[in-house]
């Protein structure tokens, strides 16, 4: 979330870079009306609490020297009701700045295009050159399913559309890739591995930014506390949730490999054949916590190795920094 002191010293700033990413200003400016009735809210308590306790204290004086203190009795009375008032009132003030909170997005960095869709998006380099067939490439859909390895009409059987079941060579590979890239990324830079479980509840997926953002793209468990994983990012991000780090121990450089569910909520009509928007699918994350500041460096890193995956797979590849 962005920090309060951001918003509150320099909202027109924070309006115009969330601007680039389509967010209503109005929400910034909610904001501040809301902060602004907080505190308002807040000092007219405390006073009236400062009143609370002078009185009270004149009650104990008043009755050790023996005399009457019904009046100090029914002021007291009196505060606590107004109190009350302005606690449930902050109560729900605090509420509605959360739930504006959470939906305001990074500030996105000074260097990253803007635009509205892909074609603002700005290529930082490609690697290699793809490949010159002397003959008329198929699909992955139709090659996979032809040699046995990809099968979409049973995992239709099993589960319905956007699923697939991996068979013989098939599975063996997805296995392989999977264990070759943990080996790298443990073995060679510096990663633990970390099998997280395969639920998550509503904190870890706010703490991942994924909740309230992604809501309908993600499955909830009817009747339970629990979501199914949408990617390993969500319990690496909030494995340290909480919790104060040594910055001498930092960066901490995790990598996991999980199925991740996806409800694909919003992209149906698009990619309707093969692996590329399934319901289930496998991936292996890297995630790195770290400082602000090392932060830029740490997104560099993450780049290179995951390259480094594409590079030793003799794969052409684009590193591509995406538009606001």
């Amino acid at each position: 979330m962005q920090s309060r002191d951001l918003l509150r010293e320099r909202p027109d700033e924070v309006k115009a870079r969330l601007e680039g990413r389509g967010v209503d200003p109005a929400l910034v400016a909610g904001w501040g009306e809301l902060d602004r009735e907080r505190r308002a809210v807040l000092l007219e308590s405390e006073a009236l609490k400062q009143r609370r306790n002078e009185a009270s204290k004149r009650i104990g004086e008043r009755k050790r020297a023996g005399g009457d203190a019904a009046e100090e009795i029914a002021s007291v009375a009196e505060l606590k009701g107004e109190i009350e008032r302005l606690d449930a009132r902050l109560a729900k003030v605090d509420a509605a700045l959360r739930d504006l909170e959470i939906r305001l997005p990074n500030l996105p960095a000074e260097d990253v295009p803007i635009g509205e869709d892909e074609s603002a998006n700005r290529v930082e380099r490609v690697v290699g050159v793809p490949r010159d067939f002397d003959f008329e490439p198929q699909p992955h859909w139709d090659l996979g399913t032809r040699l046995g390895i990809l099968d979409f009409e049973r995992a239709a059987k099993l589960a319905g559309a956007r699923f697939a079941v991996y068979r013989g060579a098939g599975a063996r590979l997805e296995r392989a890739l999977a264990t070759f890239m943990l080996d790298l990324h443990t073995g060679e830079h510096g990663y633990t591995e970390i099998i997280p479980p395969f639920l998550t509840n509503d904190e870890s997926l706010l703490t991942s930014g994924q909740l309230p953002k992604f809501a309908e793209d993600l499955f909830h468990l009817e009747g339970s506390p629990y979501w199914l994983v949408p990617t390993a990012e969500v319990p690496l991000v909030s494995l340290h949730r909480g919790e104060i780090l040594e910055q001498a121990a930092l960066p901490l450089r995790y990598t996991a490999f999980t199925p991740c569910f996806r409800s694909e909520a919003g992209s149906y009509g698009r990619d309707v054949r093969g692996l590329i928007r399934l319901h289930q699918f496998n991936k292996v994350e890297l995630v790195q916590i770290t400082t602000v500041e090392g932060s830029a460096a740490a997104l560099e890193e993450i780049t290179r190795q995951a390259g480094a995956v594409l590079d030793r797979l003799e794969l052409p590849y684009r590193v591509v920094t995406l538009s606001t």
